[in-house]
């Protein structure tokens, strides 16, 4: 409780300091028409979307919320392998007096058994069990679950998850609990990073830890699968290269599903949410699952890495003053630029001209790599990156031009500045020289005529006596 007490108090002090980037987006459209209501289809390699729809639309999130649940009891509990004795009080509620019966999740835990917190996120995660979710919130929580689902919007907070609030730990339907597919791909991506999640969470099936004979006498063969049918070899919905992470179910908010795909060195992270739990006649379908496979089966077949500007590409010229010869320099990129790209789109139809260059003209000489600027890759509006241009070769300066140049600027130049400076200064030294050379030659006159006098009128004297 202690620790949960100051994580609560850490989280509120760091939440102004803390933020999640949002990963780069292309967004190439689907022919293929998808069910669900918001989708985002995240490449985990670059971090770039590339496709979304109404990703930013709020949502109902179901026990997608065990996301957060799980997060929140993984960096909170001392002790995983702690057991704890399931008290139906806790739960009791949600399991009988639900608004909604039919949204209700169990795993036939019953009064009494004993299980690990360990078991009961794998219970919650595999299988929306709300017995586990809303007994983990009690437990972590101080007996409190309001302190728990408190630390749930905090996270959530320090995550930038800005168009998400929680109300309670299992998922229930709550007007008042909203995310979007954005938020949740955030959220998703960063339990993917807290120990434990991943494997947790992409775990098919999951035997309790610790027997529990007296409620169940076949106890041996008590298993939990997980709700994604996409991982169950046996399911018309199967498919090999996905696993995880978490569905939903909510009469008021639809299906929902976030999953994982790998193939070929290429990884994605899918979540679409709020596609119909019945067609028009009322029968049950499951148009999450086939939305999911319709993004992975097109991303793995369409999108792959292409070159969108090579690095031998000669993209703009810049003029070159005192050249020796072409009085420009061509520009081409410093390296090759290459990105996931659509298979049924042309390149050719990115923009690769918006040209920043660095100054407007240049001096010779030139050398080869030297840096002139950077030019923008932009696809429908979208900005895809920037590489920066260098020249493709060197440009030698003309002496005769360079000379003639330095002839014209000469008089302007900071040096014939400093010898006009220097000669004014030494013109008024030898002045000043001569003005005091003169005065001095003047003085020394006056001198002599003074004592050619004196010795004269001595000489007057001594004749007269």
């Amino acid at each position: 409780m202690k620790k949960f007490l100051s994580a609560l108090a850490a989280l509120v002090m760091t939440v102004p300091l803390i933020c999640v980037s949002n990963a780069n987006a292309i967004n190439f459209t689907l022919k293929t028409p998808l069910q669900s209501e918001s989708v985002i289809l995240i490449n985990r390699d670059t971090n770039t979307v590339i496709n979304e729809k109404n990703a930013d639309k709020q949502q109902m999130p179901g026990p997608l919320v065990n996301i957060m649940t799980a997060v929140v009891t993984l960096e909170n509990c001392d002790n995983l392998n702690q057991e704890i004795t399931m008290n139906e009080e806790i739960y009791s509620d949600i399991l009988y007096d639900s608004e909604y019966p039919d949204d209700v999740r169990t795993a036939d835990i019953r009064n009494g058994d004993v299980f690990t917190v360990t078991d009961l996120l794998y219970a919650m995660m595999l299988t929306s069990s709300m017995e586990a979710s809303q007994t983990l919130a009690y437990y972590i929580g101080g007996s409190d679950i309001n302190n728990f689902v408190n630390v749930m919007n905090q996270k959530a907070q320090e995550l930038g998850l800005e168009n998400t609030h929680f109300t309670n730990a299992t998922g229930l339907y709550d007007k008042d609990q909203y995310t979007t597919a954005r938020d949740m791909a955030k959220l998703t991506e960063y339990a993917l990073t807290v120990p434990l999640f991943e494997d947790i969470s992409t775990t098919y099936e999951y035997k309790p830890s610790v027997p529990n004979d007296t409620n169940h006498e076949d106890f041996n063969s008590w298993t939990w699968k997980h709700s994604n049918e996409m991982m169950n070899p046996e399911s018309d919905s199967y498919y090999n290269a996905a696993k995880g992470i978490k569905t939903a179910n909510l009469q008021n908010g639809g299906r929902s599903i976030i999953s994982l795909a790998s193939k070929d060195g290429n990884n994605y992270l899918a979540v679409l949410m709020n596609s119909p739990v019945s067609d028009a006649d009322g029968n049950l379908v499951y148009y999450h699952i086939d939305d999911a496979i319709t993004l992975f089966d097109w991303a793995f077949t369409h999108i792959s890495y292409q070159v969108l500007l090579s690095d031998t590409a000669e993209v703009g010229e810049i003029p070159v003053e005192l050249a020796d010869g072409n009085d420009y320099v061509l520009a081409r990129p410093k390296e090759e630029f290459s990105l996931l790209w659509y298979d049924e789109i042309d390149t050719s139809v990115v923009n690769k001209y918006d040209i920043k260059w660095y100054k407007k003209s240049l001096q010779a000489p030139v050398k080869k790599g030297d840096p002139l600027g950077e030019v923008t890759l932009k696809y429908n509006g979208e900005e895809l990156g920037t590489v920066e241009l260098v020249a493709v070769s060197d440009v030698n300066r003309s002496k005769s031009k360079y000379n003639l140049y330095a002839i014209k600027k000469f008089p302007s130049s900071k040096w014939f500045r400093t010898a006009l400076t220097v000669s004014f200064v030494l013109c008024a030294l030898y002045i000043l020289m001569c003005i005091y050379s003169y005065i001095v030659f003047k003085n020394n006159q006056k001198k002599a005529r003074a004592k050619y006098k004196a010795q004269r009128s001595n000489n007057s004297r001594n004749k007269i006596s």
